[in-house]
């Protein structure tokens, strides 16, 4: 049963590998942590599509928010 386990969790830990340097490949940005998210998001359901748009908005949010702190110091 542990055997099991630990080939499960060796499966994921590799797939989790591949998929981001797959991220890196297509400059996406996303650390390990972050594409982990995304991943489980998706695996609940959620668009892929509609992930992607709501990273750029928050990506141009807080782009937006760094510029005028920038012009306001």
């Amino acid at each position: 049963m542990a055997s099991a386990a630990n080939a499960n969790l060796n499966a994921v830990r590799e797939t989790m590998d591949v998929l981001l340097e797959i991220s890196r490949l297509l400059n996406t940005g996303l650390d390990m942590e972050s594409l982990s998210i995304c991943v489980r998001l998706c695996e609940q359901g959620i668009n892929p599509e509609a992930l992607s748009a709501v990273i750029k908005e928050l990506r141009k949010a807080s782009e937006s928010l760094k510029v005028s702190e920038n012009c306001t110091n």
